[in-house]
């Protein structure tokens, strides 16, 4: 424990959370060897931290150490980034120049979004990973390097190698020994502990008073959700610090500093787009509860219509029916489907509608009560409604565009 609290002391890391400090070993313990890490957690919770403290704990400490953001390089670019390229290999290439792999060997290299590289450059990468080898773009050399890989993700790695956005070879290969990062409000022990840090440092950046929070205050602060975590925290501390006319900040006025926390509805509704890492499951599940509800309310208005024909003939008559034909066949003591019934009503009966003392015709009242023709019938409305654009109409329905995808051809509907 004395060596976590020296680790934290040395890296500027604030908190006590159970979770923070299994992750903290975890790091110390690994970082002596050169093992593959892959370090996971939600965006702004310090991942890169990590990175610097297992490099600085290693055997390679002395040596290089460089950090690349794979989201932020141009995906025609990236090959020439990691592995380097040789002149002329392609337009604007004027010289040779080495990449990452080979500027760093005998150091260590943090790979952050991982999940954002190309499928073409993870290939490159896991062949450095098994044995140590890159080839330049544009050449034919093979040339070898030493370096340790550690790589970072916000993102559900083992979800993007089942839609084929991550090679799954890869996947295991970098997750040797992974590291959870827990998320800010994971760590609700440690939010005031981070914003007093921020405060004072603040503080004494602007050379002005530190703000403090009331009671009520601190608790808003506290059960706050943080999506944006520490980095988050940060921002808002230092908006406070320099805004805030009062020093001691009541819970009115720290609600102007926090954006507005959109209420969610209890009940079963369809998925928003923040969903997307849920599973085909979850969403079929949702649209299939709109379905259930649709068709209650369905049925519930049909039998209203059946009840107020009965109490009051008059309405059919006043539609120009001869009320003594309506309803000819159907009977009271028949099954009728109460407003809290989960069963579908009983086999439709004819309705005869006679004018002018003439039998027109008889149609049969008869809706179609099948989940899956209900389903259908959803996703050919959405479709339509979006002028058959498919992100749109997947959105609308509250599942994903693969989603989407699978069911048109299960249903063999043509956009």
């Amino acid at each position: 424990m004395d060596n976590i609290q020296s680790i934290k002391n040395r890296f500027g890391i604030i908190g006590n959370s159970p979770a923070l400090n299994y992750a903290l070993q975890v790091a110390i313990q690994v970082a002596n060897t050169d093992l593959t890490v892959l370090i996971v957690g939600e965006s702004g919770v310090g991942k890169e931290v990590f990175s610097n403290i297992i490099h600085s704990l290693s055997a390679r400490k002395h040596n290089p150490f460089i950090a690349v953001n794979c989201g932020a390089i141009p995906e025609g670019t990236i090959d020439s980034e990691l592995f380097g390229h040789e002149k002329g290999s392609f337009t604007g290439a004027v010289d040779s120049r080495k990449g990452y792999f080979e500027t760093v060997s005998g150091g260590t290299i943090f790979l952050d979004e991982i999940g954002e590289m190309p499928l073409g450059t993870q290939a490159r990468l896991l062949r450095v990973l098994e044995t140590g080898e890159y080839i330049r773009v544009g050449s034919s050399k093979v040339q070898k390097t030493d370096v340790r890989v550690i790589t970072a993700t916000n993102r559900d790695l083992l979800d993007h190698t089942q839609q084929g956005k991550f090679r799954e070879d890869l996947y295991y290969r970098l997750n040797t020994v992974p590291i959870r990062v827990p998320s800010l409000r994971d760590r609700k022990e440690d939010i005031y502990l981070l914003f007093r840090k921020f405060c004072v440092d603040f503080s004494e950046r602007y050379k002005s008073p530190s703000i403090q929070l009331d009671d009520e205050a601190r608790d808003i602060l506290v059960n706050y959700p943080w999506r944006g975590n520490v980095r988050e925290l940060k921002n808002m501390a230092e908006q406070i610090s320099v805004l805030a006319v009062d020093k001691l900040v009541n819970a009115k006025e720290l609600r102007r500093f926090l954006p507005e926390i959109q209420e969610t509805s209890r009940l079963p509704m369809l998925a928003g787009p923040q969903s997307n890492g849920n599973s085909d499951f979850a969403s079929e599940r949702d649209i299939l509860y709109k379905l259930f509800f649709d068709m209650k309310k369905d049925v519930t208005e049909l039998k209203k219509m059946f009840f107020d024909i009965l109490q009051n003939p008059n309405i059919v008559h006043n539609n120009n029916f001869q009320d003594n034909h309506v309803m000819h066949n159907f009977h009271p003591q028949q099954e009728v489907v109460t407003s809290n019934s989960s069963t579908a009503l009983s086999s439709p009966q004819p309705f005869i509608l006679q004018d002018n003392n003439k039998i027109d015709h008889h149609e049969e009242v008869e809706e179609t009560l099948s989940i899956a023709d209900k389903e259908k019938e959803l996703i050919v409305k959405a479709l339509k409604k979006h002028k058959g654009k498919r992100k749109d109409a997947a959105l609308d329905l509250g599942i994903s565009e693969r989603t989407l995808y699978r069911k048109l051809k299960e249903y063999n509907i043509n956009e």
